[in-house]
C-alpha cells in the first residue's frame, strides 16, 4: 500500500510537469515528435524479436528522473536547452504512456493501480493551480519524486536474485535491444522529419542524439506496466532485468556522447 501511495505522487507530479509543458506549444514539437518516434520504434522492434508478448510496452516510456539525472552529472558541459528537451520529451512520453497503458491493459488494472496512474496524473493534470503555484508545487515534489520516490520503486524492483538464464532469455534480450538502440532510431529519425518539415529545435542533432542515448534509461514507469502486463513472475523479473541492463548501457553511452559533444549556444 505504501508502493503505491509513492507511485499515485509520482504520478501526480507528472500530471502536474504536463499541465506545465503545454505553457508554451511552438517549442514542444519537435521533443513531442521525438517522443513519438521513441517509443513507436522500441515497441516495433520488441515485437519484432518477441512477437506475441504482452509486456512490449514496457520497452516504451523514458524515466525523467533518471534520465535528468545522468544530465546533471555534465552540469555546465551541456547547454541548459538540452535539460529543456530531455524533459519536454519525457513528460510528453509519459502522457503517451499512461494512454497506452489506459488502451491496452485498461481490463488488467486493479483499482488500487489504476488510482496510482490515470487518475493521479489526471488529477495534477487539472488541478486547477495558478502558474506561480504550480511551479510551487512541482518544486516542493520534484526533489521528493527525484531522490525518494524513484530510488525506492527503483530498489523494490532491482532484480537482486538473478536467474543468469534470464540474461539469455528472449524477453530481457528484447527489451535491452529495444530501449538502447530503438529509442535512439525513434527519437533520432523523428526528431529529423520534424525539422525538415519546419519544426524548430533549440539544440543541435548531436545533442538531440546524446538525448536519444539517455531516453534508453527506464524504470519507474516502465516497471509500473511491465507489473501490470506480465503474466508470470519469472517474465516480470526478466523484464525488470532488461529495463536495469537498458538503463546502465544508455546512462553510460549518453553521459559519454554529451560530454564530448560540444554546446550548442
Amino acid at each position: 500500500m505504501f508502493l503505491d501511495l509513492l507511485i499515485a505522487i509520482f504520478f501526480f507530479l507528472v500530471g502536474l510537469e504536463i499541465k506545465a509543458s503545454l505553457k508554451d506549444l511552438r517549442s514542444t514539437v519537435v521533443p513531442v515528435a521525438s517522443a513519438v518516434g521513441g517509443m513507436i520504434v522500441p515497441a516495433i522492434i520488441y515485437l519484432a524479436l518477441n512477437p506475441g508478448s504482452h509486456v512490449w510496452a514496457s520497452a516504451m516510456p523514458t524515466d525523467i528522473a533518471l534520465a535528468l539525472g545522468v544530465l546533471s552529472l555534465l552540469g555546465n558541459r551541456v547547454d541548459p536547452q538540452v535539460r529543456i528537451f530531455l524533459l519536454t520529451l519525457a513528460i510528453a512520453d509519459d502522457l503517451f504512456s499512461l494512454i497506452v497503458m489506459g488502451i491496452f491493459y485498461g481490463d488488467d488494472l486493479e483499482p488500487v493501480k489504476a488510482i496510482s496512474t490515470l487518475i493521479a496524473a489526471s488529477l495534477g493534470f487539472v488541478l486547477p493551480l495558478r502558474k506561480h503555484q504550480l511551479s510551487k508545487v512541482i518544486k516542493i515534489l520534484s526533489p521528493v519524486s527525484t531522490y525518494f520516490i524513484v530510488p525506492v520503486i527503483i530498489a523494490v524492483n532491482i532484480p537482486l536474485h538473478i536467474d543468469f538464464s534470464s540474461f539469455g532469455s528472449s524477453t530481457t534480450v528484447s527489451i535491452v535491444i529495444a530501449r538502447s538502440i530503438g529509442k535512439i532510431v525513434g527519437i533520432t529519425i523523428f526528431a529529423a522529419m520534424c525539422i525538415k518539415l519546419g519544426g524548430k529545435a533549440s539544440i543541435s542533432f548531436k545533442e538531440i542524439f546524446g538525448v536519444a542515448t539517455l531516453a534508453g534509461m527506464g524504470m519507474t514507469v516502465a516497471l509500473v506496466i511491465a507489473d501490470i502486463a506480465a503474466t508470470n513472475e519469472a517474465e516480470l523479473n526478466q523484464v525488470r532485468l532488461g529495463l536495469f541492463i537498458s538503463a546502465l548501457l544508455s546512462g553510460v553511452a549518453g553521459y559519454i556522447w554529451l560530454r564530448r559533444t560540444p554546446a550548442a549556444r
